[in-house]
């Protein structure tokens, strides 16, 4: 059965965008292989993503979860009643305000592999709800100071296992099982 990742790359302070939104002060660091190498391993594991979406305009936009490299089923959460969109080989697949179902959706579709959760709405929920089995956080070495939180407004305490840590010329690679 799949497993359900919180895959992020964040700031030291926590942040996942910075408060207009913008991920620029994700790029630009160096870099060697074996960065990339951890990354890699993670997106060959993943079998489908759940994120958030505003109707349509997140694939409009061009917002398209790990940059259009997935070729894997993706299931967004929204409010409105939206048909399915392909793009590039990828079915969107909109669900309205139901998390869980979501989640066990990407999770059938996924099999054996992992299913990715994006966004911090989408992970704080599903943390809540005890549908996450571990976290991989990629932490850049830079403080933003106020941005997109991936775990403020969590509202309790969540233990978790640490599973794995590397670091290497750019970001420090952090991997927790969640405890329950």
């Amino acid at each position: 059965m799949a497993q359900v990742i919180v895959h992020a790359t964040v700031t030291v302070d926590g942040f996942i965008a910075d408060a207009d939104g913008g991920i620029d002060w994700m790029f630009g660091r160096p870099s060697v292989p074996e960065d990339g190498a951890v990354v890699e391993k993670v997106i060959e594991r993943i079998g489908a993503v759940v994120g958030g979406a505003n109707k349509t305009q997140t694939i409009e936009d061009g917002e398209i979860p790990y940059g259009g490299m997935l070729k894997v089923p993706v299931y967004l959460m929204t409010h409105s009643d939206h048909e399915p969109i392909e793009r590039d080989g990828v079915t969107y697949t909109f669900v309205v305000d139901d998390i869980a179902q979501a989640v066990e959706s990407a999770k059938q579709a996924a099999g054996e592999k992992w299913v990715s959760l994006l966004g911090g709405s989408v992970s704080r929920q599903c943390l809540l709800l005890g549908l996450v089995d571990e976290l991989h956080l990629d932490v850049a070495p830079v403080l933003l100071g106020e941005g997109v939180s991936l775990f403020a407004g969590l509202g309790r305490r969540i233990e978790l296992e640490r599973v794995e840590t590397s670091a290497f010329a750019s970001e420090s690679h952090h991997r927790y099982r969640v405890l329950r």
